[in-house]
């Protein structure tokens, strides 16, 4: 409860919720919209509101509600905001139009996405699918592109391509265009860049990967397939306790082609920065492991247009998608199997999957290794293999689930949504203690670590915000049980 990082979360969510309040209070003393602005305001405003109270909601579970009506900004978490999220949300999907002026603003078809993953959330799987079927076939980027995978999975993380037909909602990033400092750029990963001797960056390591997730990318030399239960029995080979100076010839087995655009590791191209030399990369191998993030990391030949160094650490123009539409499709696998139709959950997982079986997306070697931004060769860097389930996966509801579980980790891995995924799921305990038990073995961050069922799912209320809350009497703000 005193954790400073969960008050400054709290903090940020309720601005965001307040300057949404402040619009939809002073659109109403304003004139001369022209037609159908008004409403568009109005919507946008409702989305965004929307947009923070499900992040509170999803962390915090019982928060207090503050909308443009409330004057005692006092109040108890003592209701269930689901049914308010839903109303702003489908207000948003109404009124809305499918384009607007800027590419980073909410549009209709984001709207209507959020609100069927309210639905997801509240396992209204019917209600849900609805929406979704509609979106997959219909919807559009706010500026105006049919939403349908990039070519490239790369793509979703290059500030070149951001605002694509994948990005359904993006917190939007600049890079350059403040000389002091990077807060119109992506500042919230500056410390998750590769770290250490001869590293071209400047901080500092953190957000590592771990050997649990880059184990789950291993696939079947036969069929392409990932092993969805024994994963671990068929471990990915590591440099851990290896200097950079000794020999490391790389894993040669089988692996799904989205690992190296995902986790940095030995013997790989690292972007266009070079070979990804192992430990001297690695903050502390022995504390998180061999890996280093790079989803979010710029290229070298791009770093003046999509680094920004106005800082003591690197921000980036790459966007923050908060929605993309593999995550859509995978959503909407769910909801297909939770309600009987195997077969079309079936063919959207495989959509996702044949972009990624696709070769053109696959990392590969360097023309020149002394000389990373001269361009890649074409000979793949490690062994790729990824193939399309059949129904044989899919016969049963719960074999189904387990593949587009599985599914949703390596696709958006490192994008904040496994562990809010596990929870509603029902499945956090059991698969959060596998987890640390395995990957205890290995890395100091996580040894010793339980999660508590009944309580884990959920993160206390900020211990500021009750005290605040009790500002001449009791606290109005009840702490999340078992804190």
């Amino acid at each position: 409860p005193t954790n400073g990082f969960l008050n400054s979360k709290w903090k940020a969510d309720y601005e965001g919720i307040s300057r949404a309040n402040l619009v939809l209070k002073t659109v109403a003393k304003v004139n001369g919209y022209a037609a159908g602005q008004k409403e568009n305001v109005i919507a946008q405003a409702r989305f965004l509101r929307a947009h923070y109270y499900f992040d509170l909601k999803k962390m915090f579970d019982k928060v207090p509600y503050i909308d443009e009506s409330t004057t005692d900004f006092n109040q108890p978490n003592n209701m269930d905001i689901w049914p308010k999220i839903e109303e702003d949300f489908s207000y948003a999907y109404q009124n809305l139009p499918g384009q607007q002026e800027d590419a980073g603003r909410a549009n209709k078809w984001a709207a209507g996405v959020y609100l069927a993953k309210t639905y997801l959330y509240e396992h209204k799987y019917t209600e849900a699918k609805a929406i979704f079927e509609t979106v997959v076939t219909q919807g559009t980027t706010a500026n105006g592109q049919p939403y349908k995978l990039n070519d490239n999975f790369e793509d979703n993380f290059r500030a070149a391509t951001n605002n694509s037909a994948e990005s359904v909602f993006a917190v939007q990033a600049a890079a350059n265009v403040d000389p002091n400092g990077i807060s119109n750029a992506n500042n919230g990963d500056m410390l998750n860049f590769p770290y250490g001797d001869g590293s071209p960056f400047g901080c500092c390591g953190f957000y590592q990967p771990s050997i649990d997730l880059v184990n789950h990318f291993r696939t079947d030399p036969a069929t392409g397939l990932p092993y969805l239960d024994t994963y671990n029995d068929h471990p990915i080979k590591t440099d851990m306790g290896i200097s950079s100076a000794q020999d490391f010839t790389p894993d040669q087995g089988t692996v799904d082609p989205r690992l190296d655009w995902t986790a940095g590791r030995r013997g790989i191209p690292y972007l266009d920065w070079g070979i990804h030399p192992g430990n001297n990369w690695v903050r502390n191998q022995a504390y998180a492991g061999p890996y280093s993030p790079i989803k979010m990391v710029y290229g070298q030949a791009a770093q003046g247009t999509e680094g920004d160094g106005h800082s003591w650490a690197p921000g980036s123009g790459i966007n923050n998608n908060i929605i993309r539409f593999s995550d859509v499709l995978l959503m909407d696998a769910e909801t297909q199997a939770q309600t009987g139709n195997l077969a079309r959950a079936m063919e959207l997982v495989n959509m996702v999957r044949a972009r990624a079986a696709n070769p053109a997306g696959w990392v590969y070697l360097y023309k020149n290794p002394d000389k990373p931004t001269a361009g890649f060769s074409d000979v793949p860097a490690a062994n790729y293999k990824v193939g399309l389930y059949d129904m044989t996966y899919f016969s049963t509801k719960e074999t189904a689930l387990k593949a587009i579980y599985f599914e949703r980790k390596i696709e958006l891995a490192l994008e904040g949504h496994r562990f809010f995924d596990l929870v509603r799921w029902g499945i956090a305990a059991q698969e959060i203690n596998t987890y640390l038990a395995f990957q205890g073995k290995f890395t100091q961050d996580v040894r010793g670590g339980k999660f508590t069922a009944g309580k884990n799912e959920i993160y206390p209320i900020p211990q500021r915000q009750i005290d605040l809350s009790g500002a001449g009497g009791s606290p109005k703000l009840i702490q999340n049980k078992n804190y």
